[in-house]
């Protein structure tokens, strides 16, 4: 089994900061990815940063130059440390896996999401 703990949200006023935390455990057998996806009421999960083996970042749009996306290869775990939010950025916050288990192919794997809201 593979577990992804994440940790980190909670309520902040604009313009404040926040970092959430991701930690995979379980028989992994590598690492491809990982990153985080936002969820916004009524809305379509979207990737919000991306972070692969390589240490190559990718950011949505909206959060580039707010938001950055690092990483602990030796704990199997990724950060988002979010900058300058804003209400707009109020979502539930979701860290994805792509990795490879021990004896299973590769394939993506997800939290169980973590609130973030941003008071005007």
């Amino acid at each position: 089994q593979v577990q992804l703990v994440e940790s980190g949200g909670g309520l902040v006023h604009a313009g404040g900061s926040l970092r959430l935390s991701c930690a995979a455990s379980g028989n992994i057998f590598s690492i491809n990815a990982m990153g985080w996806y936002s969820q916004a009421p009524g809305k379509q999960r979207e990737l919000v940063a991306g972070i692969n083996s390589g240490d190559s970042t990718n950011y949505a749009d909206s959060v580039k130059d707010r938001f950055t996306i690092y990483r602990d290869s030796a704990k199997n775990t990724v950060y988002l440390q979010m900058n300058s939010l804003n209400p707009a950025d109020t979502a539930v916050y979701y860290c994805n896996a792509h990795l490879i288990r021990v004896g299973v192919p590769l394939s993506d794997y997800w939290g169980q999401g973590t609130q973030v809201t941003v008071s005007s």
